[in-house]
Parts: C-alpha cells; structure tokens; sequence
C-alpha cells in the first residue's frame, strides 16, 4: 500500500495563484515569494486532439495518443494550468530564462527523431522515436516535477516505463549504469552557443534507478505530444529527483559497466 506523507512543499488550494499574476514573473515572485506554482483543475488525455490543435500528433501517431492508459499515479493531485507548464521552463539549450525555451525553441525539428543505443546491451543501433511509441502502450502518469529552485508542478505527462523500453534492448548483466546524452545542435538550440557550458548535456542513474517503476521516458503531455520547451520529443521523467536529472530532447542512451566520469556527466552513486 502507497502511504503519502504531506510535504512542506505541496500547497493547500488556498495557495493557488492567478494565471494573469503567474505569468507576470516579477510579480509572481512578490506575490508568492517563492511558494509552489499554483494548479487547477484541467481536462486531460484526450484534451489535446482536438481539431486544430497545433500539438496534435503526427497521422502515424494519432491511435497510440487516442488510446493512452490512465493510471493510478497522481490522481490525487491537481493538475498544474497547461499555460503555466508550458511558459516557465529550465532548458538551458535555449536560454536561462524561464520564457526563453517557449519563445526560442519554435524551430526545433523533433521529427524525424533517433535514438542511439550504445553498450552492454544485445540489441544496439539506431531506432526510430515513432517505432518506439507504436510498440508500446501510451500511459499518463500525473507527476509532481520539483526543481531545486524551489518550485514544482504538477503535470499528467504521457509515456512509457523507462524499464519496458530498456528491456527491449536485452540490457547485458554487466549494465551497471544509464547513460543519456541531449540532441547538441547550437543551429536550432540557441543556448548552446557558447555561454561557458559543456555541451552537450548528459545525465546518468543507475541500472536500478532506471529500472523503477517509477521512471518514465515521456512523449508527451496533457494527452498530446511534448511542446519543444518541455523537452520534445522524449524526455525523462524521474519524480524522486530534482527536475534536472530529466534530461530532455534524448538523443543516446548508453547502458555501462563502469560510471562515466566525463566532461560533466553526473555520476550516479
């Protein structure tokens, strides 16, 4: 049985805050002083296939997002205003403004899209993002996302277990660790061009850690694919860590013997 303990950090409906204060950033940090984000309650899975909507899936994909599986994860929580989660992003490749991935990430290509697999792993190559959808069953998991900047959200993100789509790769027993690498492409990601950082970015967990349940590799969000600032095309999701161990727009996944110490790549203990 799941026990959830309340935490300094969910907030009371009380708390909630306007999306007109939300979106004014300097006043949202006067008016909350840097409580969690505010949440209200939406529609989700099928909220974004509407006729029309911009993030509607490809043709291809359109059955694999009409038949997503709702779970148990979450459904206590309200969910965050789907404005909010998709205008306040930490994704450096575009900018350090929380805005700046909304506003400078119009242009990123996310299909066609490939994932390379590398390592102690029997089948590795390079697979199809598409393939992987379609031979999978879509679930929405409701996942509180925490940044170490003191502020979450709440969001019903749609995916697959990262461990149903590692097994698929017939991991070897000698994969001790995950490696996973974001696309690098300082033409369509802005922020990668210069500014003192080590592109590109990398982020490790351990074989076990990426084989709980609890870990999502996400396609998308409020029932549709992912917006480019929340990391499209496929993301990790990880709700027992900081945001930052979610590495977006994956591009490698590299299954290990030995923790790669390099060029910043977190190593997990």
């Amino acid at each position: 049985m799941l026990i959830r303990n309340k935490k300094a950090s969910d907030c009371s409906e009380s708390q909630i805050t306007d999306e007109s204060v939300y979106l004014n950033r300097r006043q949202f940090m006067k008016v909350t002083g840097g409580v969690v984000l505010g949440v209200g309650n939406i529609g989700h899975v099928a909220a974004a296939l509407q006729e029309g909507n911009p993030l509607s899936p490809s043709p291809s994909l359109k059955s694999s997002f009409q038949n997503i599986v709702e779970t148990a994860y979450g459904r206590s929580e309200k969910v965050s205003p789907y404005d909010v989660a998709t205008s306040y992003n930490n994704f450096y490749e575009f900018g350090y403004g929380k805005s700046d991935p909304k506003e400078k990430s119009s242009q990123l290509q996310t299909r066609p899209w490939t994932i390379t697999v590398e390592g102690e792993a029997g089948k590795t190559g390079v697979f199809d993002l598409d393939d992987i959808i379609k031979e999978s069953l879509l679930e929405e998991r409701i996942y509180r996302l925490r940044c170490v900047e003191a502020w979450s959200l709440v969001i019903p993100w749609v995916g697959v277990s990262l461990a149903t789509v590692l097994k698929r790769f017939d991991p070897t027993s000698k994969a001790k660790y995950v490696y996973f690498e974001t696309l690098y492409d300082p033409k369509q990601m802005p922020g990668q061009r210069g500014n003192g950082l080590d592109w590109p970015y990398r982020e490790g967990l351990r074989i076990d850690e990426a084989m709980n349940p609890l870990a999502m590799l996400a396609v998308g969000m409020y029932g549709s694919i992912l917006p480019n600032q929340n990391g499209a095309p496929v993301r990790l999701v990880l709700p027992w860590k900081y945001g930052f161990k979610s590495i977006k727009s994956i591009v490698k996944i590299r299954l290990l013997r030995l923790c790669l110490k390099q060029r910043g790549a977190y190593c997990p203990q």
